[in-house]
């Protein structure tokens, strides 16, 4: 019983990251459309007072705006979305695939390569410039300024 349960457990916590839980509500959950889409009536038309048109022409106005955005969007998902998800699932699966077989190994091989000309490096400069500058800091180590102010 007690192993019934545990496999249970496993295939509940376990889950197929693309066959899960999609919440219809909230659909931007990490807020990347917060400012870029969010268009109301109110910030395309506005009149300014002293210029106002009748009251009817106004609610139709902006019902006509509302109603017509929310329904050319609607269209337009319906017809675009799904090629438009298929194009970039391929971009960004062609973006990941160069990133995870291409960038990083290069990345890594290069940081490699370098370590070993850095060592070379860091003894010539270790060798050559550090007697210099040892010898640089005694010849100016004695070196005393004093400063007066006459009248």
């Amino acid at each position: 019983m007690a192993e019934e349960q545990s496999g249970l457990e496993e295939r509940i916590i376990i889950k197929d990251q693309h066959t899960k839980e999609i919440d219809l509500v909230n659909r931007d959950p990490k807020h990347i459309n917060e400012d870029v889409v969010k268009v109301d009536f109110e910030d395309v038309i506005a009149e300014p007072v002293g210029t106002y048109s009748f009251d009817g022409v106004w609610k139709t106005s902006y019902t006509t705006f509302t109603v017509s955005k929310y329904w050319c969007y609607r269209l337009l998902s319906a017809i675009l979305g799904i090629p438009l998800a298929v194009i970039w699932g391929f971009l960004f699966a062609l973006i990941s695939f160069c990133h995870i077989w291409a960038v990083v190994p290069c990345i890594k091989s290069y940081v490699i390569e370098i370590q070993c000309i850095s060592r070379i490096y860091s003894l010539c400069i270790h060798t050559f410039c550090d007697p210099l500058f040892e010898a640089l800091a005694k010849i100016c180590g004695g070196i005393k300024v004093a400063l007066r102010k006459e009248v």
